[in-house]
């Protein structure tokens, strides 16, 4: 399938183009001109700023791609996540256009706001204002600066105070060949309130290409607990770029799943906040790359009040010519005495030209503190694999269980066994005979 909408640049034209197909409310104008200002201050990331030494940017151009103004074709589309799932609600975007969206009435009458986002900003702006970029910073870079100005068809959960939503909600965002994706989550839980969202990024072909720019923001409230899976499943084409923001409030819990299979090149920033005491975050990260992909994921655990906890943990297998760059990062305030921090890395090499760049790092200005970090990195244990055959198993199905067994850990975090099935039967499928 691919995009054969009315080509429009990100320009100052097409800057102004694309402001007159939305109607919005004057705040959120006003807020889209000042990123527009930003943006055009600044310059393009380049192989010498610390973020991008091991990301090459020279075959992206902003030029092949155009701002999406143009309401898609219908299409028809198939999320992974929400398989065999009871949903409490649902959006669906396509190209950055809301094509469905659901919520239970029952969650509605207790006042969840939930759906999408550019409908929203319109009807709940005493509510999304104060919190719309309260997390992510869009001034960060040019990437972030220019999704502040061009964001669309994003999706926004909103749960009150003391609501306990029990059935997860479902987010999800496909784009089609060529096209541009630039959608923001906004996630909001107010004191005491707890929910699962289930958000995920389709291409709708392996071979597609297109362009996102996008972001994630979870706010919690005191007491608050959120499980959060997103899946992101582009083309082998496409350019992903996003800034990912959770800030978590005094005993409030986080769990944070990712998994990342698609895309050419992408250069994500992933940020936990942990601003209230007792607050706890758990960060699982599953990668899979093949061909030439090239995934970059800057991580960072923000301690920033004391006697809180992270838990993090990203494992990667690379495959072909790929390659995975993780930087993660412990920072602790001189505040956040009684701090537990851990972040862990691990590499599965599935080919002799594969490559993974793993550089933990910790920032301690407290000195009550308990950091820890590691990184391992090895290939598939060749006495593994004559195991497994001599008990009647192909190459490709010893190859297969090994790299789910090197996954599991993060699937036995996963509480949803619908959403721990798609994601190891989409890594399965990927997995090919190791020379």
């Amino acid at each position: 399938m691919t995009q054969t909408a009315t080509q429009t640049k990100f320009d100052t034209e097409g800057f102004e183009a694309f402001l007159a197909t939305k109607s919005q409310p004057q705040w959120v104008v006003d807020a889209r001109r000042k990123a527009w200002e930003s943006y055009q201050q600044m310059e393009w990331p380049h192989r010498r700023h610390e973020e991008w030494i091991r990301s090459d940017l020279r075959l992206f151009n902003l030029d092949k791609f155009s701002v999406p103004t143009d309401t898609p074709a219908a299409a028809e589309t198939h999320p992974l996540l929400n398989v065999g799932v009871d949903l409490a609600g649902h959006v669906d975007t396509l190209d950055c256009h809301t094509v469905s969206e659901s919520l239970d009435p029952e969650l509605a009458a207790k006042g969840v706001i939930f759906g999408s986002l550019d409908r929203l900003v319109s009807e709940h702006p005493e509510i999304i204002q104060p919190l719309l970029f309260s997390a992510v910073d869009p001034t960060y870079d040019r990437f972030a600066a220019l999704h502040a100005a061009f964001w669309s068809g994003g999706s926004i959960l909103y749960v009150p105070r003391g609501v306990v939503i029990d059935k997860p909600l479902h987010m999800s965002s496909f784009m089609n060949d060529g096209a541009t994706d630039l959608s923001h989550t906004l996630v909001v839980l107010e004191e005491g309130a707890e929910a699962t969202v289930l958000q995920e990024s389709n291409s709708f072909d392996r071979k597609a290409g297109g362009f996102h720019c996008g972001a994630i923001e979870l706010i919690q409230r005191p007491g608050s607990h959120l499980r959060f899976v997103t899946l992101q499943d582009w083309g082998y084409k496409t350019f992903h770029f996003a800034h990912q923001q959770a800030i978590v409030d005094r005993d409030a819990t986080l769990q944070w799943t990712i998994s990342a299979m698609g895309a050419g090149f992408a250069k994500v920033n992933q940020q936990v906040q942990l601003v209230g005491p007792g607050a706890d975050s758990q960060v699982n990260g599953v990668m899979f790359t093949e061909g030439r992909q090239h995934l970059a994921y800057h991580t960072l655990q923000h301690h920033s009040a004391p006697n809180c906890h992270s838990d993090f943990l990203y494992k990667s297998a690379q495959q072909d010519n790929s390659q995975t760059v993780w930087k993660g990062m412990i920072k602790v305030d001189k505040i956040a005495q009684k701090t537990d921090g851990y972040q862990r890395n691990d590499n599965l090499l599935l080919s002799g030209s594969a490559r993974a760049d793993s550089i933990p790092g910790l920032e301690i200005e407290a000195d009550d503190v308990r950091c820890t970090h590691g990184s391992t990195s090895s290939q598939v244990d060749a006495e593994q694999i004559f195991y497994a055959r001599c008990r009647g198993f192909t190459q490709k199905e010893a190859v297969r269980m090994i790299v789910t067994g090197f996954f599991q850990q993060i699937f036995d975090r996963i509480s949803i066994e619908s959403v721990r099935d798609a994601l190891g039967d989409a890594i399965a499928k990927q997995v090919r005979d190791y020379a």
